[in-house]
């Protein structure tokens, strides 16, 4: 019992690592949904943030001493232009949320690779050298990136006046559209931030998870983030215990060869936890009515 303890304990850094990059992106995606919007683009937009950050990182490492603020900026930006597409196709064109989110994934899948062999010539960057550095305690500066922007979005929602308009076009965008609002900004900005945060939770995973960007860097932590949304009832303590959870189940597929005691189980077991409690936890609470009640409806200010 005290090794298992003490490999959790051990355990805390490379857990808060994984928990990180699925905490941020999980809040933009309540962030989205939260305006009426399914971003199912996570995945994609996260890939093309870490190719981002892990290109600039591999070619400016030893030009400038700020590669990975900049490769991290970088990653966050090329997320939100990316999530313009889904924007406009969900937002202007009322085009099926899901499919358009789809297609995103679909895309970031082919582009990121023909730009990796543009670049390096192979389906992946060149090794950087050296990725970002545990701060104290082996703790990853992304996890304190992760709980301010959790922090700043639970402040944003609950207590300004933009936080209770983005809330109100999840629920009734008609009346708020009443009062003067106008819907479709608010769904095109919240959309935006998702993809921006989305973005840098994939430069965040390919500079402290991994040396390098390849097709499986994100490897379904973009569903992970988004079955967080669902898990955590689309609040943001909610999101931040559905990520832990997840992260938790990650990191222990990773350290299991250190506790004796299970190691008499498969590999393959603790690699599918994560992805098994994804699917448990959208089953248990896709009958739930905590959702937004028009996350997922085009607008059409012709309703009543």
């Amino acid at each position: 019992m005290m090794e298992m303890l003490s490999t959790l304990w051990n355990m805390l850094p490379s857990t808060l690592m994984i928990v990180a990059p699925i905490l941020i992106a999980a809040t933009g995606g309540m962030i989205s949904e939260r305006s009426g919007v399914v971003n199912i683009a996570l995945e994609g937009l996260m890939s093309i943030g870490a190719m981002t950050a892990a290109t600039v990182h591999v070619l400016l490492e030893t030009r400038i001493g700020f590669s990975i603020p900049l490769a991290l900026f970088l990653s966050a930006l090329m997320g939100c232009l990316f999530s313009l597409i889904h924007a406009f196709a969900s937002i202007t064109l009322r085009a099926d949320q899901v499919i358009s989110g789809t297609g995103i994934n679909l895309l970031a899948n082919g582009i990121t690779v023909f730009f990796c062999q543009l670049l390096f010539r192979m389906d992946r960057t060149q090794n950087p050298r050296m990725g970002m550095m545990p701060g104290p305690g082996g703790i990853y500066p992304t996890v304190w990136i992760a709980v301010i922007i959790l922090a700043l979005s639970a402040f944003v929602l609950y207590k300004r006046p933009w936080g209770l308009r983005l809330r109100a076009c999840g629920e009734h965008p008609q009346a708020l559209a009443s009062s003067g609002v106008k819907v479709l900004r608010i769904r095109y900005i919240a959309v935006l931030i998702s993809g921006a945060l989305a973005g840098l939770a994939g430069g965040c995973i390919v500079l402290t998870q991994d040396i390098q960007f390849t097709v499986f860097t994100i490897n379904g932590k973009g569903f992970i983030a988004l079955a967080a949304v669902s898990f955590g009832r689309w609040l943001p303590l909610g999101i931040l215990g559905a990520s832990f959870l997840f992260g938790v189940s990650s990191a222990l597929a990773v350290n299991i060869v250190n506790i004796e005691k299970l190691q008499f189980l498969p590999s393959e077991f603790f690699n599918a936890l994560p992805y098994f409690i994804t699917l448990v936890t959208l089953v248990v609470f896709s009958g739930k009515d905590y959702a937004p009640r028009a996350s997922g409806q085009p607008y059409d200010k012709g309703k009543g």
